[in-house]
């Protein structure tokens, strides 16, 4: 039975005491502690700074949806599509994996602050002969020996035992590897976010680019209807002897290349639909997308001041944890200059036979301390300190940079957006234009004032403003996603797996991931 320390003998509290002095200082961890170094960033968005004559329309409203920031562009079939993405796209799968690997590797580090328990059993039977001389002589081939009596002893002999050793990190150098791979796996779980939003926004990219194919292809269908009927006239014309060959061969070739220019959008609309079936996770013969038209409206996009961006990017968050982990590795690099302290203790029983092994008289234990410290080694521990400092200065400047990246991502697509509305307002003035000049030539010609030459360039003229407008609204939707993935997609840095949760023995995976898969 085990004493208490205070219910011990004065000799053995004495013997004891220098062995347990050092547990008391082991809340010790050497190296500086991690503070988060100052991002360059500025108070306002350029794009939201009033200006004259123009205004963000709604730059502050509530926040995207947490999680399924789709949600705003109000299309069943791409919120079916999105939700696909965390739970069967190969590629996040890979981070998914890349950050248990990460957690598990916690566990095995932490697992140094414990004390090593090894225990042993053995078993050794040994056999021994004792002989007495005789009077009697033997000759055997002019040779003569001595015989005598040969006695054999067998002996069994058991043992068992208990051994242990503990380290102590006493300056925290194992505690400096467990704060490093907590962070990395903080880091890992928002590269897996930041990795899920890329192919959510990759996925609604192709979508809304599928969705243009789609609506080109039933703005060219329906110029095909029109210049079927025109060449009907034509022809209905030229049978009457009214119109030139010129002016019906002019009408069949506006046909027929209408009707080419048509077919051709099914080459691109075809890739979309194949990446997004990859997108998802499946092969390309599993997917089919019925047509639809691309959406008229721009959905309003909450913006808020440039800090937001430091919880809500996925990225930076994963920067800006990585910057931690170098910190604590200097800590770690610095730990090896002090002594390495360790105890270590042992008890055993041998003994022959089996019901005398566990008397007292047959118990060996021990108990000990080491400390070792090297004292020559050609400055590799200095090289290894200098090392992680710079790691760390790497770091540093690589979050800031990732924070700036991101700030020039959002103004990029502020100002893309901004301009785009107003150049479709405008495009919309030039597309009315061209259709009533188009209108106005086509009855010129059927009162016989203007020739088919003028009705064909005022209708491809009217089909290339059409064409024009549509790519503006094409480049809307797919800057809007871009904003949507530049702001962070609604992911929040709160999120993250705590430190403390990381330690657990229980896996962990963020909310956006499935835990249980078939």
């Amino acid at each position: 039975m085990v004493k208490p320390f205070s219910r011990l003998s004065s000799t053995a509290r004495t013997r004891l005491a220098p062995l347990l002095i050092p547990l008391v200082a082991t809340g010790c961890m050497v190296g500086p502690d991690y503070k988060r170094p100052a991002a360059i960033i500025s108070p306002a968005f350029k794009e939201l700074r009033p200006a004259p004559g123009w205004q963000y329309a709604q730059p502050h409203l509530a926040e995207l949806p947490k999680g399924k920031w789709w949600e705003i562009y109000n299309d069943p079939l791409l919120n079916q599509l999105e939700e696909q993405v965390a739970l069967n796209n190969q590629n996040v799968r890979e981070y998914e994996a890349r950050y248990r690997n990460a957690r598990a590797t916690i566990n095995g580090i932490r697992a140094q602050l414990f004390p090593t328990l090894n225990g042993s059993l053995s078993f050794n039977r040994q056999s021994s002969g004792v002989g007495s001389r005789s009077s009697g002589t033997i000759i055997n081939y002019g040779q003569s020996t001595t015989s005598g009596d040969v006695t054999n002893t067998t002996e069994n002999t058991y043992a068992m035992g208990l051994s242990a050793s503990w380290d102590l990190d006493l300056w925290g150098k194992i505690r400096r590897q467990i704060q490093a791979q907590v962070t990395e796996a903080q880091a890992s779980a928002a590269d897996l976010a930041n990795a899920a939003l890329s192919y959510q926004a990759q996925l609604a990219t192709a979508y809304f680019n599928l969705r243009y194919q789609d609506s080109l292809y039933d703005l060219l269908e329906r110029n095909v209807t029109f210049y079927e009927r025109s060449y009907q006239i034509t022809k209905n014309q030229y049978d009457a002897g009214t119109a030139d060959p010129t002016s019906l061969m002019q009408a069949k070739t506006q046909l027929e290349q209408t009707r080419a220019q048509a077919i051709a959008t099914g080459i691109n609309r075809a890739q979309y639909e194949h990446a997004i079936a990859i997108l998802i996770g499946k092969p390309p013969a599993d997917l089919s997308i019925p047509r639809g038209a691309l959406s008229r409206v721009i959905p309003p996009i909450p913006v808020s001041v440039p800090a937001t961006l430091l919880q809500r990017r996925p990225d930076i968050a994963a920067a800006e944890r990585r910057m931690e982990e170098y910190n604590a590795q200097i800590g770690a690099a610095l730990a090896a200059f002090y002594p390495d302290v360790k105890l270590t203790a042992s008890y055993s029983y041998s003994g022959d036979p089996v019901g005398t092994l566990v008397q007292v008289v047959n118990r060996i234990w021990s108990l000990g301390a080491s400390a070792t410290e090297t004292l020559f080694e050609g400055g590799s521990r200095t090289a290894a300190v200098r090392e992680a400092n710079t790691n760390y200065d790497y770091y540093t400047a690589a979050y800031r940079q990732t924070v700036l990246t991101a700030l020039q991502n959002v103004e990029d697509q502020l100002s893309n957006l901004r301009i785009l509305a107003d150049q479709a307002a405008q495009q919309d003035v030039a597309l009315k234009a061209a259709n009533r000049a188009a209108g106005i030539s086509f009855n010129q010609y059927m009162a016989g004032t203007q020739i088919y030459t003028t009705v064909i360039t005022a209708e491809v003229t009217a089909l290339s403003n059409a064409e024009t407008a549509l790519q503006i609204q094409q480049s809307r939707m797919v800057d809007s996603v871009s904003l949507v993935q530049a702001l962070g997609g609604g992911w929040n840095a709160s999120s993250l797996p705590s430190k403390a949760s990381m330690q657990t023995d229980n896996p962990f995976l963020p909310d956006f991931i499935q835990k249980d898969r078939n």
